[in-house]
């Protein structure tokens, strides 16, 4: 097997369901054996009851509706504002100088010391869950939007510049497209952090939502719960993953034997 050597498509697929499956193999022979109490670890079929459970009587819809809309809202504000920014940070070197130190440092900041904070701005309702996203969100798409635009070759806008194109020309007609695909891979990895924030952003005062659920689970003890609500989580988090996956593969075919 050689360094990015292409691979079959049935092995590429075989292999991604085989490590789960093994892994769930492994988890279900040390439950039945024993080796573990169920407090610490259940059974897998202690973890599906629990699903039905919620799904039977409408917990999991309900929980799963609002917080995929708190992460979209999050996530689209966060991206709506860093998107401009980062452009102008990667073309523009005052923009850079102005911004970096700053969103550098704050990015750096965990995201739970400043829940008070978002407390008292924002309240103790779906604002305030939208701006711990947001925080969480921004600061590093911000920087890797900004890298993104850097690395669009500068014979481009050399090319373009020399053609008469206006410095907005440039980054309308030439940067952007250029670095789009690049973009588009930055909103997928973005849009995956914002779904690990939800427990935080759902900690304080939420009446519904999959972080809220969680965190309920955690005083009683309930696993089965916290387990549950972490693997869905992840498998919500895994499909907005693939529709990325997809939708750039169909806007930005022309990228692929770049990467």
């Amino acid at each position: 097997m050689q360094l990015r050597a292409p691979v079959p498509r049935r092995l590429y697929v075989g292999a991604g369901i085989a490590l789960p499956l093994a892994i769930l193999f492994l988890w279900w022979l040390v439950t039945h054996l024993g080796l573990v109490r169920p407090l610490f670890l259940p059974a897998p079929q202690a973890i599906l009851a629990e699903g039905w459970r919620q799904i039977e009587t409408g917990i999991l819809w309900r929980d799963a509706t609002v917080s995929i809309w708190r992460i979209l809202i999050g996530w689209a504000a966060a991206t709506a504002v860093a998107l401009p920014l980062g452009i102008l940070m990667g073309n523009y070197r005052l923009f850079e100088g102005a911004f970096e130190p700053l969103i550098s440092t704050v990015r750096y900041m965990p995201v739970v010391a400043l829940i008070p904070l978002s407390i008292l701005w924002a309240g103790i309702g779906d604002g305030q869950k939208i701006l711990i996203l947001f925080i969480g969100t921004f600061f590093q798409q911000v920087l890797m939007i900004m890298n993104n635009t850097k690395s669009v070759d500068m014979t481009l806008i050399r090319a373009a510049q020399t053609l008469g194109f206006s410095n907005t020309e440039v980054l309308w007609r030439i940067v952007l497209p250029a670095s789009m695909p690049m973009i588009w891979d930055t909103f997928r990895i973005t849009i995956g952090w914002t779904w690990t924030y939800l427990v935080v952003a759902e900690l304080v005062a939420a009446q519904d939502g999959l972080g809220r659920r969680i965190m309920d689970a955690q005083r009683y003890l309930s696993t089965e719960t916290i387990i549950f609500g972490t693997i869905f989580i992840g498998l919500l988090g895994l499909l907005t993953d693939y529709l990325f996956k997809l939708g750039g593969r169909r806007m930005f075919g022309w990228a692929e034997g770049q990467r």
